[in-house]
C-alpha cells in the first residue's frame, strides 16, 4: 500500500477541468497588459481606479522605503510595530468612522484571523452562500456552528437567526457574514435589511467591503458609508488590494474588539508585520481615495461600467 501521488491528484483536477496554471504578465498592472506576446485588455484585475501604477503612490512608496527600509523585521507584537502601521490604523478608523482599526497582511489573514478569534464551539456564524472563501475558512476554523443562507435571501437569513436565537447559550455570539459587493456576481447585499435583522435577533454583522471600499460611499469609504449604516455594523473588513491598488487589509471596529483581535487573531500575532513603507503608502492611498482624483476615478469607473453594459448586455 502506497500513498496517492501528487501526480494522481493533478490528473484528477485535470479530468474535472479544475487544474489551474500561472500565466505571468510581461508588463505592470494596468488596463492594457502584455501576456504571451500579445497586448490584451485587462478585465481580470481588481485595480478598479488604476491606483496600482499611480505616480504619486509610486513616489510615496519609494520615499518610504528610503526612510523605513524594505521590511519590518518582526511581528507587530515583538519589534515590528512601527509608526506607519499605527498611522495607517488611525487613518482607516477615521475613514470608516470607527473607534479603532487593525491592519493585516492580506484579506485572507484578516478574515480567518477575525472569525477564528471571535468565535468558538458555543457560537454561531451565518454566512451568505457566495461569501469569499477566506470568510468560509475562518468560520470553519473557529469551530462555531456554521449555517449558510442562499445568496441575498433575507427570509432564509431570518429563519437561521430565529433558530440560533432559540438554541444559543446566554453568553454565546451570533455573527452574520456577508459582502458589500460580491466579488464574482458584482451585486450588492441588501445591507439595510440585514442590519435590521441582526439588530432584531441580537447578532453581530461582519461586512466584507473588499470590493466596495474605495468605489462606493463618501470619499470612497464603502457601501456602509454610502447607506449611512457604518455605526450599525460591528465589524467592517476591507482590503487595500483592490481600489487602493496595493496589498494588505483592515478590520475596523470598536476599541475593545480590536484589542481582542490583537490578543487572539493568530494570523496577526504570528505573522511578520507588513513593510512599514507599504503602510505609509496605504495612508497616501486613503488620501487619494478621498480626494478629487478619487472622485473623478469613481465617476470614470461608473461611466465605463454603463458603457460596458450597453455594449454587452452584462450588468
Amino acid at each position: 500500500m502506497t500513498n496517492r501521488s501528487p501526480a494522481q491528484d493533478l490528473e484528477a483536477l485535470s479530468g474535472q477541468d479544475l487544474r489551474r496554471k500561472l500565466r505571468p504578465l510581461n508588463s505592470s498592472q494596468g488596463a492594457i497588459v502584455e501576456s504571451g506576446g500579445r497586448s490584451l485588455i485587462n478585465f481580470a484585475a481588481n485595480d478598479y481606479l488604476g491606483f496600482a501604477n499611480e505616480p504619486e503612490l509610486i513616489d510615496t512608496f519609494q520615499t518610504a522605503i528610503g526612510q523605513w527600509g524594505v521590511g519590518s523585521g518582526s511581528s507587530r507584537l515583538l519589534s515590528g510595530s512601527q509608526p506607519p502601521h499605527h498611522e495607517l490604523e488611525e487613518r482607516i478608523a477615521a475613514h470608516k468612522g470607527t473607534a479603532r482599526a487593525l491592519s493585516f497582511s492580506s484579506g485572507y489573514a484578516a478574515s480567518v484571523g477575525t472569525l477564528s478569534a471571535l468565535l468558538g464551539p458555543d457560537d454561531w456564524v451565518i454566512l451568505d452562500k457566495l461569501s469569499h472563501a477566506s470568510l468560509i475558512d475562518g468560520a470553519r476554523l473557529s469551530g462555531a456552528k456554521l449555517r449558510i443562507f442562499p445568496h441575498n435571501r433575507i427570509d432564509k437569513l431570518e429563519d437561521l437567526l430565529k433558530k440560533a436565537q432559540l438554541a444559543r447559550k446566554p453568553d454565546s455570539r451570533v455573527i452574520v457574514v456577508t459582502e458589500g459587493i460580491f466579488s464574482m456576481d458584482g451585486d450588492a447585499c441588501p445591507l439595510s435589511e440585514i442590519v435590521r435583522l441582526k439588530d432584531e435577533y441580537g447578532a453581530w454583522l461582519l461586512l466584507d467591503e473588499a470590493h466596495s471600499y474605495g468605489v462606493f460611499g463618501k470619499e470612497g469609504a464603502g457601501l456602509a458609508s454610502e447607506l449611512g449604516l457604518g455605526n450599525h455594523i460591528e465589524l467592517q473588513l476591507g482590503t487595500f488590494s483592490k481600489a487602493a491598488g496595493l496589498s494588505g487589509a483592515y478590520l475596523a471596529a470598536s476599541s475593545d474588539l480590536v484589542e481582542l483581535l490583537i490578543n487572539r487573531a493568530r494570523s496577526f500575532i504570528y505573522s511578520t508585520a507588513p513593510p512599514p513603507a507599504l503602510a505609509a503608502t496605504a495612508c497616501r492611498a486613503i488620501d487619494l481615495l478621498a480626494s478629487n482624483l478619487g472622485n473623478s476615478r469613481r465617476q470614470q469607473l461608473s461611466e465605463l461600467r454603463k458603457e460596458f453594459t450597453k455594449l454587452t448586455g452584462i450588468a
